[in-house]
């Protein structure tokens, strides 16, 4: 008779799907934070690159070195935590071409996952 009350004793099962649940609910919810982290740091490479170019091309005074034009591609990299030096500068036939380059690392890189080579491209003519 112990038994058959054991087997239909239902305390306690909230608290064991709660534990079966939890974790992936977790990983969903720290997945959807990393990936809006990284879409969000290649906008910000994309408008950097592209309001640099924009700037090479029209405002001497402002972007007129390929130093200055680094500066500002990284003020206008949306507060990104990247250095002038992510972006390069050229001539191209299509005009003053802005390039970036950027090793993205994830938060949960501390689980072993592995960075991402993001790049962004930007010509103005």
């Amino acid at each position: 008779m112990s038994i058959l009350k054991f087997c239909r004793n239902t305390e306690g099962v909230t608290a064991v799907e709660f534990a079966i649940t939890l974790p992936v609910f977790l990983m969903v919810i720290f997945g959807i934070l990393e990936l809006g982290a990284l879409l969000w740091t290649q906008l910000g490479l994309q408008h950097g690159t592209e309001m640099a170019a924009r700037c090479a091309r029209i405002n001497k005074t402002l972007c007129g070195t390929a130093n200055d034009i680094q500066t500002y591609a990284a003020q206008q990299a949306y507060g990104l935590p990247v250095t002038p030096a992510v972006f390069t500068s050229s001539t191209a036939a299509c005009g003053k071409q802005v390039s970036a380059n950027y090793t993205y690392t994830f938060v949960s890189s501390y689980f072993g996952a592995p960075s991402l080579a993001l790049t962004a491209q930007s010509c103005f003519p």
